[in-house]
């Protein structure tokens, strides 16, 4: 019975390793894919700057408008949601937040992050990251016009508190544990925040009420 359970422990842990590695690939594929925009960009602007002195000397400056308009709008398309002061964090927190917006989903995110953590950078972002697709999928299943999600993330009494708020329907739960509607892919991510936050003695919170599902993680940053 012992090797049982030591074989069925050992194929959970597996399938948990497997189902991070997979996270963190399609995270620094979405980073990457904003990254290379901004490059793109920044590439282009010795020809931008050419076009809008062309125009000038042609005394166009309607046209310089324009153009200067149709740019704003590509570097809005690529601008960061938040700067929290860590690097690691803000390039998933603007990479998830800039796909949930283009779901129609409202954002209103604000998070202060040290620079210097006393745990994994990976883990932290593992813990984002699951936050911010659970946030986004239950979003989905409500009408546009209703989808919102509410970020904050900022140091309270030596301990990294990050809360998720997002627009939800009907949820399930066994007991007082709630249950993913993504079944078990998404039962993985949920323990996976869990097993974060006891590991670094903090802890996990999730209510819902009146449309709205709140998830609270306490994450100590002094020993």
């Amino acid at each position: 019975m012992g090797l049982l359970s030591w074989l069925i422990a050992r194929q959970v842990d597996k399938r948990i390793a497997n189902f991070q590695n997979d996270l963190m690939e399609k995270h620094v594929a979405e980073v990457q894919h904003i990254y290379k925009q901004m490059r793109d960009w920044r590439h282009d602007y010795h020809n931008h700057i050419q076009k809008m002195k062309a125009h000038y000397h042609l005394h166009q400056h309607e046209e310089i408008g324009d153009y200067l308009n149709e740019l704003d709008r590509d570097l809005t398309q690529v601008d960061t949601i938040l700067k929290t002061g860590n690097v690691m964090v803000d390039a998933i927190l603007n990479s998830k937040l800039s796909l949930a917006q283009k779901k129609n989903i409202d954002i209103n995110a604000k998070a202060v992050v040290p620079k210097e953590l006393p745990f994994s950078e990976v883990n932290l972002c593992v813990v984002l990251g699951n936050l911010l697709d659970n946030a986004t999928e239950a979003c989905m299943r409500v009408p546009k016009g209703e989808r919102f999600i509410r970020l904050y993330v900022a140091v309270m009494k030596g301990q990294l508190y990050i809360s998720v708020s997002n627009a939800s329907g009907e949820v399930k739960k066994s007991g007082r544990r709630f249950l993913s509607a993504k079944g078990a892919a998404g039962g993985l991510g949920l323990g996976r925040i869990d097993k974060i936050a006891e590991g670094y003695g903090g802890f996990v919170n999730r209510q819902h009420e009146e449309g709205v599902f709140v998830t609270e993680v306490m994450l100590p940053l002094v020993g």
